[in-house]
């Protein structure tokens, strides 16, 4: 703020040494430190993990600014609105002035940030789905695109996996769509997980061969590493998702 909007030439004001300069004949002064500073205050009050509610004060590509107290923003990052859907724009889901519920992430006092987050209020779903899918386990979802690599496949909303075409049958495969189609409802088996990543590898080949026991773990344990490469297959997907936006 320009000062002209805190004060006025003629007026009283009370305020603090800051310091004396002598050589320059210069004394500084200040009128924020006659009050407590609110970081203070937002430090005893507020403890990381705690649920609060607040208004939206601002909302930026970035993010949306929420009131704390007075003359202190809490920060909710875009990445901290959802687990699985993807914003846009924050301002796509709310507007200025709403009131929301948000999760405290991290207080810096010193650096004066106050982060939040709302998808922390619930669950992660990618940590149910790998409890829930481990590695043999049968399961059933719908291509939802094809690459010339493989096909990906939705598990749950948001939690993808993907089957390599080495692996979407027994016999060798040309092309993807020879054996599956966006939409498709297929089954597969669970190959391995990739927490970084957040993805699934999965096998439609290990289902079509009937494998269970000591030889579907020894499948398992020769295919999933060399087969999965989910860190390059995602990348690449989405590079070239990325590309034709």
């Amino acid at each position: 703020k320009h000062p002209s909007k805190v004060v006025q030439v003629g007026d009283e004001v009370e305020v603090v040494i800051l310091a004396i300069d002598t050589e320059n004949r210069r004394i500084s002064l200040g009128m924020k430190q006659i009050e407590p500073n609110p970081w203070d205050i937002v430090r005893e009050k507020y403890q990381e993990g705690d649920i609060i509610q607040g208004k939206i004060r601002n909302i930026t590509d970035f993010g949306i600014f929420v009131g704390i107290e007075d003359g202190i923003d809490g920060l909710i990052h875009i990445s901290d609105i959802s687990w699985t859907d993807r914003i846009n724009h924050p301002g796509d889901l709310f507007k200025k002035g709403d009131e929301l519920e948000a999760k405290i992430l991290q207080i810096d006092a010193e650096n004066e940030r106050f982060s939040l987050g709302i998808k922390q209020l619930g669950e992660d779903p990618w940590l149910k789905a790998a409890r829930d899918l481990v590695p043999g386990t049968k399961a059933t979802g719908k291509i939802t695109k094809i690459v010339d690599f493989g096909a990906f496949v939705e598990l749950a909303p948001g939690i993808e996996g993907m089957i390599h075409i080495s692996e979407l049958a027994d016999e060798n495969v040309a092309k993807v769509e020879d054996v599956v189609k966006e939409g498709d409802e297929i089954e597969f088996l669970i190959l391995a997980s990739d927490h970084e990543e957040r993805k699934f590898s999965l096998s439609r080949k290990a289902l079509l061969k009937h494998l269970q026991g000591a030889e579907l773990s020894q499948y398992i344990s020769q295919v999933a590493e060399p087969k999965t490469g989910l860190a390059d297959a995602f990348a690449k997907a989405k590079a070239k998702e990325e590309k034709n936006v």
